[in-house]
């Protein structure tokens, strides 16, 4: 599933394509967060479309109901602006709404962003 962005005002969709570097960075980074020997209680996955990338913590389904299917919980969204070059870090609040992280601003560098989720000096993205 791949929530959508919302657009930047004045910005046509061709402006905001993510750059394949910067993706492969938050893949390896998501992969890293998953030690093999928990990967059957959590992962983190990402979804991706050409306006950013959503970062999901993911649980193992509860058993009830019979639901095989992980829970996952959005932690981050990771916007990028080509025309600005610019990476912008947003945060899930309990309603699953993506509000713009105040602690870091607009940076080229998408691991300044990682960065800024791991520190979680705010305990916005891991609670």
């Amino acid at each position: 599933m791949t929530y959508s962005v919302a657009a930047v005002p004045g910005l046509r969709d061709d402006c905001l394509v993510v750059p394949e570097l910067d993706a492969n960075r938050v893949r390896k980074w998501a992969m890293e967060q998953t030690p093999p020997e928990f990967a059957d209680q959590m992962r983190v996955e990402v979804d991706e479309n050409q306006r950013g990338i959503t970062i999901f913590e993911c649980r193992p389904p509860s058993g009830v109901g019979g639901n095989s299917d992980w829970i996952r919980m959005p932690i981050a969204r990771l916007t990028y602006v080509k025309v600005r070059n610019e990476w912008t870090l947003y945060w899930a609040d309990s309603n699953d709404r993506f509000l713009r992280y105040p602690e870091l601003d607009p940076t080229p560098h998408v691991s300044n962003l990682l960065a800024e989720i791991d520190q979680d000096k705010w305990c916005l993205f891991w609670g």
